[in-house]
């Protein structure tokens, strides 16, 4: 799995390399920890589904 994936982040308003910090293997699948280096907004993905708001 990459370590930095460009997404749009709600708080910046903007596309940056958002970077991994954490990710465990789960019941569902693997939980990934995704953070903005700019602001530091953070969400989570569990078995590639995102809690960012679409």
């Amino acid at each position: 799995m990459a370590l930095e994936k460009d997404v749009n982040c709600p708080e910046c308003g903007e596309t940056n390399a958002f970077y991994r910090t954490a990710a465990t293997t789960l019941h569902l699948g693997e939980k990934t920890k995704w953070r903005c280096p700019e602001c530091g907004f953070g969400y989570v993905e569990i078995d590639g589904i995102s809690t960012l708001s679409a």
